[in-house]
């Protein structure tokens, strides 16, 4: 089984399903723990929130003062232009103080503050990284969701390997100003997670697709946004002509142009393509060797990596 290439994803006929799968998913997330996904709803704390994880996972027991220290986290912000130094050092007081950071005791410097994530957040993101496991499997009848639920090696190594990629990538660091001033604002991401969940499964060559009624109100009380940016999102994207309702006043169905999909699906084929290949990474790292297909069959060849 060799790594599918951002090219190969994007124009696979499936993909337009596996974006409403992905969808779907992540707003399951959502209503299950929506205090935690506040945390990364605008791209910038997407940002924070996978270089932090990542720092926490690549903590090992040889080094007391490895992992997420608030200096490495800042220091990260700091050079992907994320977020201020003061920004940043709130972001992660928040995190401890919603319990999905925690200080690890008895760290032999007492300057240095040692983080680590709580089970809600671990739990969060490995349900994110199964998520688009299950994804990429549904394109070429692969088994990454059944190898990597079998051996959680995977995507601890997988996730950091990913979050570097995505961070350092500029399609998906900046994205698209069509989609990029939803992605920017607060909850403007769980806002496009709605749009494409409601998109149909194939899609034909017309320029306006269609995905049914949709009512701002109804919108903003689902994600609980203000009325205020929720307007204001959707009058932008109105006034470019990427958006749109049937009738007057926003009744009717609603539309999506196809530029608007197309970048939006331009803009996660960047991420698949990250995790395609940090999937691969993983196996690389863990001597994993998959056997052909078939689901759940997999063969241990060695380790390299402890549990």
């Amino acid at each position: 089984m060799r790594p599918l290439t951002r090219a190969e994803i994007v124009a696979h006929p499936q993909f337009p399903a596996i974006e409403r799968q992905i969808a779907e998913h992540l707003i399951g997330i959502h209503l299950r723990t929506p205090r935690l996904s506040r945390l990364k709803a605008s791209h910038r704390k997407w940002l924070m929130t996978h270089s932090l994880f990542a720092l926490s996972l690549q903590r090992r027991d040889d080094d007391p003062l490895s992992g997420l220290t608030a200096t490495r986290f800042v220091e990260i912000v700091m050079k992907l232009g994320a977020a201020s130094r003061n920004t940043a050092t709130a972001f992660l007081a928040e995190l401890v103080a919603y319990k999905f950071l925690r200080d690890i005791p008895d760290v032999p410097d007492r300057r240095v503050r040692v983080l680590e994530t709580t089970e809600t957040a671990y739990d969060a993101m490995a349900s994110w990284f199964m998520g688009h496991m299950a994804c990429l499997d549904r394109l070429d009848g692969g088994s990454r969701e059944a190898m990597a639920s079998a051996d959680q090696r995977i995507f601890r190594i997988a996730q950091p390997y990913a979050a570097r990629h995505l961070v350092e990538d500029p399609l998906w660091r900046d994205p698209v100003e069509s989609i990029g001033h939803f992605l920017w604002s607060d909850l403007g991401g769980m806002v496009l997670h709605d749009l494409i969940a409601r998109i149909p499964g194939s899609l034909t060559d017309e320029d306006r697709i269609e995905v049914g009624p949709l009512s701002l109100p109804e919108l903003s009380h689902a994600y609980m946004i203000s009325a205020t940016n929720l307007k204001r999102m959707f009058k932008k994207a109105e006034t470019e002509g990427l958006l749109g309702w049937q009738l007057p006043r926003r009744r009717g169905a609603m539309w999506l142009s196809r530029r608007f999909v197309e970048d939006y699906f331009s803009w996660q084929s960047a991420k698949f393509a990250a995790l395609e290949e940090a999937f691969h990474y993983a196996l690389s790292e863990l001597n994993l060797v998959p056997a052909g297909t078939e689901p759940q069959q997999f063969l241990l060849t060695g380790s390299r990596h402890p549990a």
